[in-house]
């Protein structure tokens, strides 16, 4: 037996929870359901979290959350509820498969079967954001050696695992050479130990056209978070419907599963809701958890339910579908499925459906890290990038001199265009001179010297070389 706990969430969230667990319980899931309040109620009640200190234990003794979808109130500071618990829990992997169920939910992608694999904890979700200036906010995009290779690794222990033939690195390290440049070097170094499964890398902006064209040349693609969370709310659309597919959020310790969609208020106790998004969630927590007979039990009631024609409203379509049914009914049709196997859809199978067992990640021997220049930022008002340059001379020091500076990347001093758009928020990069060490203190000088001609800073870079390399970005155009 299984302790897990359940939250049942906001809007359809207990409508489809209660089909879930109707149905895995009848199919003989065995576990026992520890429930926790968590989502719009507490929020709404003073906290910013969304959850309890005491659900939190709950969560943490029993290592298994079953969630269904919340509402997080609009503005007033409070912060995601899902991507906290994947932080705070350590969940580094989202899993989520996207197959097309042709001919009986309609897609233009018959033979669709990839899995995406998610970077769950850092990226652009870090959510740090900060205004620096009246025109200028900024958000952090923080990518991690250990973040990037405990997911590459997922990628490809699941691909082995499941059978998978080929793993899809998806980054855009065209620009952003440091930070995806670090994930799509990780991705090239840690699949050399898997010389069975095929790799392949694609620039995201190309990937994703050609998964949403040709789905069907994919597998297993591995992502970091932002392209991860978007591609895979678009893969499972055009499988037919995001609210089909389920979610696994993987961690060393915990675990949680949930579906993709979200609370759907607008349709709250109208027993109309699909729950075959969470339903998805909870077979892959069963082979999580080991019970992969029931796993697969589950599953194949499903998929025979969905062949029979027997549908709920939104993915109903005459002539495909049979019969339109609530989500209490749905849930019943597949219950009585229990036992039976699809003809024309493939049936699971999943024999080897149980947790991946990966090494805990070691961390490297430091490397030689030099100072050798700073990005001062400076909130100025003016437009023209010569004269904000002789005043930021001023404060530069024999050993640290002015050699650039950008406006939103683009480099505008020196032999800028007139014709380049500038705000309100400019770099300035220092770096020493030839031959010439820096240190903080120099750093500090210069930002003094800053103050005492009332050139407004508002924050600074260190730039550094590692093994000798220069491990910061060019200006666009240097």
């Amino acid at each position: 037996m299984q302790k897990i706990t359940v939250a049942k969430g906001d809007g359809i969230g207990p409508e489809i929870m209660d089909a879930t667990l109707e149905i895995i319980l009848a199919a003989g899931a065995k576990i026992e359901i520890e429930e926790i309040e968590v989502g719009e109620k507490v929020y709404l009640a003073g906290n910013t979290a969304g959850i309890a200190k005491e659900s939190w234990d709950v969560i943490r003794r029993n290592k298994i959350f079953l969630k269904a979808p919340i509402t997080t109130p609009q503005g007033g500071g409070y912060k995601s509820l899902n991507v906290t618990t994947r932080k705070f829990l350590g969940l580094y992997s989202n899993v989520r498969p996207c197959s097309s169920l042709h001919p009986y939910i309609s897609t233009k992608h018959p033979k669709m079967d990839i899995v995406i694999i998610r970077e769950n904890e850092e990226d652009l979700y870090a959510g740090i954001e900060h205004q620096q200036t009246d025109e200028v906010v900024q958000c952090l995009k923080l990518i991690s050696r250990p973040g990037c290779e405990k997911i590459v690794r997922y990628a490809f222990e699941y691909a082995k695992q499941y059978g998978r033939k080929k793993v899809t690195c998806f980054t855009k390290d065209n620009i952003m050479k440091q930070t995806d440049g670090l994930f799509h070097k990780v991705f090239d170094e840690i699949g050399l130990e898997y010389p069975e499964i095929e790799k392949e890398h694609w620039i995201i902006d190309i990937g994703a056209a050609k998964m949403a064209d040709t789905p069907e040349i994919f597998d297993v693609i591995v992502m970091p978070n932002l392209y991860g969370d978007i591609l895979s709310d678009v893969a499972a659309q055009i499988t037919g419907s995001v609210g089909l597919a389920g979610s696994a959020n993987i961690g060393e310790e915990c675990s949680m599963f949930e579906a993709i969609h979200g609370s759907a208020p607008r349709i709250a106790g109208q027993n109309k809701a699909n729950p075959s998004g969470l339903l998805q969630g909870a077979i892959m927590m069963l082979n999580h958890i080991g019970q992969t007979d029931i796993a697969e039990k589950v599953q194949n009631a499903w998929l025979k339910t969905i062949e029979d024609g027997i549908h709920t409203y939104d993915v109903f379509k005459e002539g495909i579908s049979k019969e339109k049914l609530g989500t209490k009914e749905f849930a019943k049709a597949v219950i009585k499925n229990l036992g039976a196997k699809p003809t024309t859809l493939k049936a699971a199978s999943y024999a080897k459906g149980t947790a991946l067992n990966l090494p805990k990640y070691v961390r490297k021997a430091p490397q030689n890290k030099e100072l050798v220049g700073v990005d001062v930022f400076v909130h100025w008002a003016g437009t023209d990038a010569n004269i904000l340059a002789a005043s930021i001379k001023q404060i530069e020091l024999q050993n640290l001199q002015l050699k650039m500076i950008t406006n939103r990347g683009i480099k505008v001093w020196p032999d800028g265009f007139k014709e380049t758009f500038c705000t309100d928020h400019w770099r300035c990069r220092f770096q020493s001179t030839e031959n010439n060490s820096i240190n903080k203190e120099n750093i500090i000088t210069i930002l003094s010297k800053a103050i005492e001609k009332n050139i407004d800073t508002i924050k600074t870079e260190n730039l550094y070389t590692f093994e000798g390399k220069l491990s910061f970005s060019l200006g666009q155009g240097q």
